[in-house]
């Protein structure tokens, strides 16, 4: 354990670790990629696949072990009961900082299969990481802007039939697709700038998981409900952990059922699609109220929470 060391050389230290291991799974990866590329039957490019998500996992469990050494850190996880790492899963999960990601795949990496996101088609010609995502069997979508549906209402409906192309693979392996609903990480000036209703959220934005569930939605078996509080971290949470400065991670996990997206009425019907909106509001209504009583619970010491906490829900 390294916390007695200053916040700085723990900033040194942790950043040069988490690149390192980041470097090396990420190279293992894109060997795989090129494995992947050039074996032309399915069975074999699925086998690669599975080894490929074995690199991610060793990535999830060498951050833990570097979070390890560096701070004492108490997590707090509760609902990972009755997960399966041979499901298929649809998370949803509040967001407040890059260090989301390292701290949800760590946690969950032994209970659903490892996490998937939902990535821009121009991604995949980044040198490296198009490579890697690649071969981890990252959903690339294309998403036709407003004003060219304008100009060729022929493109309607053509994002959702290359999504559910690219997801025709999630047939063969299971898998967990993740969609961080708010778009952004949470800051008191977007909070503001939105005159969001929640306290410690952003307003949630409904049309990525209604696009995932239109494209895939028959093969979830779950949609995981994930909410994550940092109760004593300074305003910037990644800085905080590279430096031994966070010492309580709250993670709470909720299972519920898939809902059902008719893609037909969902991008043709007004009244449908506000429907399917009040749901996911009523969601994050709850989760907002689990995230008081959560920084409540766990005495949370950091002023910006106790000024989130002051305000009324809308």
């Amino acid at each position: 354990m390294l916390n007695f060391l200053p916040g700085p050389l723990l900033f040194f230290i942790s950043g040069s670790l988490l690149i390192i291991n980041t470097a090396i799974c990420g190279s293992l990866v894109c060997i795989g990629g090129l494995f992947k590329l050039l074996t032309p039957f399915k069975a074999g490019r699925v086998r690669v696949t599975m080894l490929m998500n074995r690199f991610m996992w060793l990535w999830a469990t060498l951050n833990g072990a570097i979070l390890q050494l560096i701070a004492k850190i108490e997590w707090d996880v509760k609902g990972l009961d009755g997960l399966d790492k041979n499901g298929w899963y649809l998370v949803i999960s509040n967001h407040l900082s890059g260090f989301d990601i390292a701290a949800q795949t760590y946690i969950l990496r032994n209970h659903i299969p490892m996490l998937k996101f939902f990535l821009k088609k121009e991604l995949i010609y980044v040198p490296i990481m198009g490579l890697g995502c690649w071969a981890l069997d990252m959903p690339f979508m294309n998403r036709t802007s407003p004003e060219k549906l304008k100009k060729n209402p022929k493109l309607k409906g053509k994002d959702l039939e290359t999504t559910r192309k690219a997801c025709e693979k999630f047939r063969d392996l299971p898998t967990s697709i993740i969609n961080y609903v708010e778009g952004s990480r949470f800051t008191e000036e977007k909070h503001d700038r939105q005159n969001s209703p929640y306290r410690y959220l952003l307003r949630p934005k409904a049309g990525g998981i209604a696009f995932a569930l239109s494209a895939m939605g028959e093969q979830f078996s779950h949609l995981l409900n994930v909410t994550v509080v940092y109760p004593d971290a300074p305003k910037d949470i990644l800085a905080g952990v590279m430096q031994g400065k966070v010492s309580k991670i709250v993670v709470r996990v909720e299972a519920l059922p898939v809902p059902e997206v008719d893609d037909k009425q969902y991008f043709s019907n007004a009244e449908y699609r506000a429907q399917f909106q009040r749901w996911l509001n009523e969601i994050w209504l709850q989760k907002d109220e689990q995230i008081h009583e959560l920084l409540a619970e766990h005495k949370a010491s950091t002023s910006s929470y106790r000024e989130l906490a002051g305000r009324s829900p809308n």
